[in-house]
């Protein structure tokens, strides 16, 4: 028992580390803006898909027609 609470603890400790590992490598500056930088990335694909076979044909209707 005493050494399964040592081990959990240990990973617990682990995890910690690993956050202040981060925080330390990118700064709080570094992950807001990556933070930010990952959701307008990921809203600019969902509206450039959203419409990108409407632009596709009106491109293709307009050179052909």
């Amino acid at each position: 028992m005493e050494n399964n609470k040592v081990l959990d603890e240990g990973t617990e400790e682990k995890k910690k580390s690993k956050w202040k590992q981060l925080v330390k490598k990118f700064g709080v500056g570094g992950i807001i803006f990556f933070t930010v930088k990952g959701i307008i990335t990921s809203t600019l694909i969902y509206f450039l898909g959203k419409n990108f076979w409407t632009v596709i044909n009106n491109y293709f209707a307009n050179l052909f027609g």
